[in-house]
């Protein structure tokens, strides 16, 4: 030792360096006793440097020699080529021609030989030799890159491992790694627009930048738990209690983001910029490596460092979550508290140094709350659905199904209500987020498990059905729902202008709730896929309903009785009001999505059942077109029932005023400006039309009358006009003043009746015209041209001739 001390060098021949080394590391007599260990870890030090330095000479050795070879070859080239300008030279400098005979011809010819043939193959060579260069020059300079790439690595995982040097040299040496592998990446995109065909070359850098980034990214994320672990992350959910939870009140628990301060948060910061900016590199690269292809569906990943947040969030509340299986509302009551609480940190805190590593695109606070609910869903997933399953299919195969259908429904409900909790954490925030968006959607959703189990969604739709028909049954089934009409206007139409009865309210509140349970689905696909299998069954039996119970007042007295007829009205105002507001639905945004959506998970195509295809930009929504359709048959097909019946029983009552053919040759029946027969039949007719307009909606009135008005038209005129009767003055007077009345019944619901009588309108003009009028329109003209020119526009050429012939002048 005391040889050693003797031969330590004078302190005038150390350098300031050494000195000021010495002074930190040995400051008093105690400290003496440290200098064999300083000695050792300096001598291991240098052992490594002087290995390190062997390296990089071989390395350097090998690169030298690389280039040498290059260097060799292109100098080859260029000899070539220079050789050959040589030539070309000699040849342009030759005279353009000789001064003795035919000399200057074979010139003329070895020179355009030179610029037809040797000049293009010249160029090709040098273009040649200049790509050659140009792949030299860009492979060493890639090879020297990704060396210095993997060496900065590897010197950081060495650092790491012993744990020599302090962390921030370890992440300067990182964030040293990441900046080099930004101008790797630069060259490497310059390649792929520029020199698209040397693909080997980049694939044999990617391939070595992927080893690179395996120890990277690892050892980053790494570090960053550790940082965590010493940062108290993640903060105790101990003071989280049922009870308190349960009231809504929770102890306050301080945020470890916000209280680190001094070197501790320089490190964690600098760590999570490393973080992001290793993630930004990746989405270059994989930008870069997807081109041509869908590349935002596979570009986009959860932000690294907020995962590194949530996994032992969500670890720990694990532990919670299994004492909660009864009370599976204490579980979204944390998730929401927890997502909540730190919500704010994510925007004043980490957004910035998102900001900074340029990660495009992304906003902590959505990464945040993205990750939260996909911990809980993923928990649903595995822990809760699968139980509930079970219990479902137990209870089915005792045939006891009650108890795990209302489970399930109420689990359905809390996941509900968290999500718009959730959403309103997004909503009432100023970052630019659109929650219509499918994608955006489902990362903030807890029913974004039903996109990867459509089973399950399937196994809700049922209980949905089920659970919604019941309940309609039980409403239908009152007897006064079908005969209290809806005062005051409900959802969008006006149910006074249809006078639909309540049980079609009541229906539609149902089936509206099936359709907003349905809105919470994070995709248009599961909205529609949804509604296909809980909501279009359910019209589907309102419409089976009314259809019975028109059957039913049919089948009793074949819609004679003013009670059937109520009966059957009623059931066509409640389809009709129901038609109606599934249109107004169509014009939803809501449903205008689902008509844009062409991913039908079902397997249906979108026709009715007579193979129609549906009007997608029509008034009315795919989803409910079929049904919709099936109401607006079944609707015209009763309101011509209706008309049948009332003209049925017309045609019953005034069958005596039909066959008496002598009525048209008499003067009449003293006192009566009206055929007695008729009478009683015009008053029939007029008190059920006052029965079904005071019951039934307007707009379907309008449709009975009218068909009534062309069945009593067709009646009279076959049954008069058209049977041989002979017509004198007064049976033409008599017509007149029937028909005046008969129009007059009419008149109660339009202006012009007559208009609604075609046949017997031009008939009866046809037997008021004068004798010599007739004759002489019917010697000028003949046939379709003079029944034109007399205003005959709804008779047949037969039909006319055979009017005229049964009149009778008396001269």
């Amino acid at each position: 030792m005391e040889s050693k001390i003797q031969n330590f060098p004078l302190f005038s021949t150390l350098s300031s360096s050494v000195v000021s080394f010495l002074n930190e590391r040995l400051h008093n007599q105690e400290d003496l006793a440290t200098a064999p260990t300083l000695v050792s870890e300096l001598q291991s030090q240098c052992l490594d440097l002087d290995q390190a330095l062997l390296d990089l000479n071989s390395r350097l050795e090998l690169s030298l020699l690389a280039y040498a070879s290059f260097s060799d070859r292109i100098h080859g080239l260029f000899s070539d080529a220079s050789s050959k300008l040589t030539d070309l030279g000699s040849l342009t400098r030759a005279p353009t021609s000789l001064s003795d005979g035919g000399g200057g011809g074979e010139g003329e010819g070895r020179k355009g030989q030179l610029f037809r043939e040797e000049l293009p193959a010249l160029a090709k060579e040098v273009a040649r030799v200049e790509t050659v260069r140009a792949y030299a020059e860009t492979a060493l300079k890639l090879d020297t890159l990704v060396g210095d790439i993997e060496d900065t690595v590897s010197s950081a995982m060495n650092k790491n491992m012993r744990k020599l040097s302090s962390t921030q040299s370890s992440e300067e040496m990182r964030l040293l790694a990441i900046e080099t592998l930004d101008q790797m990446e630069d060259v490497l995109t310059s390649i792929t627009k520029t020199r698209p065909q040397w693909t080997r070359l980049v694939s044999a850098v990617d391939h070595r930048i992927d080893r690179a980034l395996a120890i990277l990214r690892p050892q980053a994320v790494a570090d960053h738990r550790s940082l965590l672990a010493s940062l108290g992350w993640p903060p105790p959910l101990s003071t989280m209690t049922s009870a308190n939870l349960d009231t809504g009140k929770s102890a306050e628990v301080t945020n470890p983001l916000f209280t680190m301060e001094g070197d501790l948060k320089h490190q964690y910061c600098e760590n999570f910029l490393a973080l992001c900016r290793l993630q930004a590199l990746q989405r270059r690269r994989k930008s870069r490596q997807l081109e041509g292809h869908n590349r935002e569906v596979a570009l986009h990943q959860p932000l690294w460092a907020i995962e590194e947040l949530v996994n032992p969030i969500s670890i720990a509340c694990q532990r919670h979550f299994s004492k909660w299986t009864d009370k599976l509302e204490f579980i979204f009551a944390l998730v929401y508290k927890i997502t909540r609480d730190y919500v704010d940190t994510m925007d004043e805190l980490l957004q910035p140094l998102v900001d900074e590593a340029r990660l495009v695109g992304y906003s902590c606070r959505e990464e945040w709350i993205s990750a939260m609910v996909t911990s809980l869903s993923t928990y649903l997933a595995k822990e809760i659905f699968p139980v509930y399953v079970s219990q479902l299919n137990e209870e089915s195969t005792a045939g006891m199904q009650s108890q795990a259908r209302i489970s399930w429904l109420q689990l359905v409900d809390l996941i509900i209500a968290f999500d718009k909790r959730i959403q309103s954490l997004v909503t009432h925030s100023e970052i630019m987020f659109s929650l219509e968006e499918d994608g955006n959607l489902r990362k903030i959703s807890s029913l974004s498990v039903f996109c990867d189990r459509p089973d399950w969604l399937d196994l809700w739709a049922e209980i949905e059905l089920s659970d919604t028909v019941e309940k309609i049954k039980t409403e239908m089934e009152v007897e006064r729902n079908w005969t209290v009409k809806i005062q005051g206007a409900a959802l969008v139409s006006d149910p006074e202008k249809y006078r639909s009865p309540a049980v079609s309210s009541a229906f539609l509140r149902r089936l509206s709730m099936v359709v907003d349970r349905c809105r919470s689905l994070p995709t248009t696909s599961l909205r529609s896929r949804f509604l296909r299998l809980a909501g279009a069954p359910v019209l589907q039996r309102f419409l089976d309903c009314v259809l019975l119970r028109c059957q039913e007042a049919e089948g009793l007295t074949a819609l004679t009785d003013d009670d059937a007829l109520i009966k059957v009205a009623n059931s066509i105002n409640a389809a009709h009001y129901i038609e109606s507001v599934l249109k107004e639905w169509s014009e939803d945004i809501f449903f205008l999505e689902m008509r844009l959506d062409h991913g039908d998970q079902l397997g249906m195509s979108i026709h009715d059942d007579e193979g129609r295809e549906a009007p997608v930009d029509g008034p009315v929504s795919v989803i409910f077109y079929e049904e919709v359709g099936k109401l607006e048959e079944f609707r015209k097909e009763w309101v011509e029932k209706i008309s049948v019946v009332v003209l049925r029983g017309f045609d019953a009552r005034c069958r005596d005023y039909l066959k008496n053919r002598r009525q048209w040759q008499d003067n009449g029946e003293e006192g009566w400006t009206v055929s007695r027969n008729l009478v009683g039949a015009l008053d029939y007719l007029q008190g059920k039309m006052a029965v079904v307009e005071e019951n039934l909606n307007g707009i379907d009135f309008v449709g009975v009358w009218r068909s009534l008005a062309a069945g009593v038209d067709r009646l009279l005129f076959n049954c008069i006009l058209m049977s041989n009767v002979k017509f004198h003055d007064c049976g033409v007077e008599r017509f007149n003043h029937d028909l005046e009345v008969l129009f007059g019944v009419f008149g109660a619901w339009c202006l012009r009746p007559e208009g609604f009588f075609p046949k017997l309108s031009d008939g009866l003009k046809l037997l008021n015209m004068e004798e010599e009028k007739l004759k002489l329109q019917g010697s000028l003209m003949g046939g379709e041209q003079w029944m034109k020119a007399i205003g005959i526009r709804h008779l047949s050429s037969s039909e006319s001739e055979k009017i005229m012939n049964s009149r009778v002048f008396m001269g």
